[in-house]
């Protein structure tokens, strides 16, 4: 029997990049996919059709994540289609380089609100609308994808930070208040990825902005792919991770 056989995934950001590459790997796992997207309804039907094409079942939910309306529509949608859902991905995000990687004195009150938004105030909206229903399934997981630049702190990356951090603090607070629910909560924390905002990130750093190029550099000698992200999520959401919660899993290679 698949690994994730009779549960369901709500994946936010789930049309493309990260969230595209969890939502094929569990559906692979026995999963059906719930898939959430902002704006490119085409790419998320696309995800769809690679879920039902692995014979598990796909529906697709347009909501920005930054809105509590959106979200509560969207729980509402899913959980009458679906059933029971017993896992969260909240993928969903803005990166630094989506508003130029301002400093935190040179960014304008607009640029805060955004990725605020979409990556602190999205989980929250989240964790509200599907947590209490979740708890009613033998298991859960909620997960959160964050990232290392927690870590470092670094400049002119003070509002993605600050945005991932309040998502790390939700996700440690969650994973205690819930464990008597059996409900385990865990951080995935990539450094650079091969995606579309990995791109984005490199056109505004010294050195190459090809992806190729920088596999030279890159620990094991490749920049890590979607896929690398979507196993370790896989792992935590399984049997095999099933001791394993209020943890924040680096995937960069052992190297900020």
């Amino acid at each position: 029997m698949p690994a994730l056989e009779g549960r369901t995934a709500l994946v936010t950001g789930g049309s493309r990049g990260i969230g595209r590459a969890i939502c094929v790997r569990l559906a692979h796992d026995g999963a059906d996919i719930a898939i959430n997207y902002a704006n490119n309804a085409e790419a998320a039907n696309e995800v769809a059709e690679e879920v039902r094409a692995l014979g598990r079942r796909a529906e697709v939910y347009q909501a920005d994540v930054a809105s509590a309306d959106a979200v509560n529509a969207m729980a509402e949608q899913a959980i009458a289609a679906f059933g029971q859902i017993s896992i969260v991905v909240n993928n969903a995000g803005i990166g630094s380089s989506g508003v130029g990687r301002p400093t935190l004195t040179g960014a304008t009150l607009e640029q805060y609100a955004l990725l605020i938004g979409a990556n602190l105030w999205g989980p929250i909206h989240t964790t509200k609308a599907f947590v209490p229903h979740m708890r009613n399934a033998d298991r859960s997981d909620v997960i959160m994808i964050s990232s290392v630049a927690t870590d470092g702190m670094g400049p002119q990356m003070g509002l993605y930070s600050l945005s991932k951090a309040g998502m790390e603090a939700v996700a440690h607070t969650l994973a205690k208040e819930e464990r008597e629910h059996g409900m385990r909560v865990n951080i995935v924390a990539p450094g650079l990825v091969d995606t579309d905002m990995g791109r984005r990130l490199i056109s505004l750093l010294p050195g190459p902005d090809d992806m190729r190029e920088r596999d030279a550099t890159a620990p094991f000698g490749f920049v890590c792919t979607p896929a690398d992200i979507a196993g370790t999520v896989a792992h935590l959401v399984s049997d095999d991770g099933r001791y394993i919660t209020n943890q924040k899993i680096r995937v960069n290679g052992g190297g900020f």
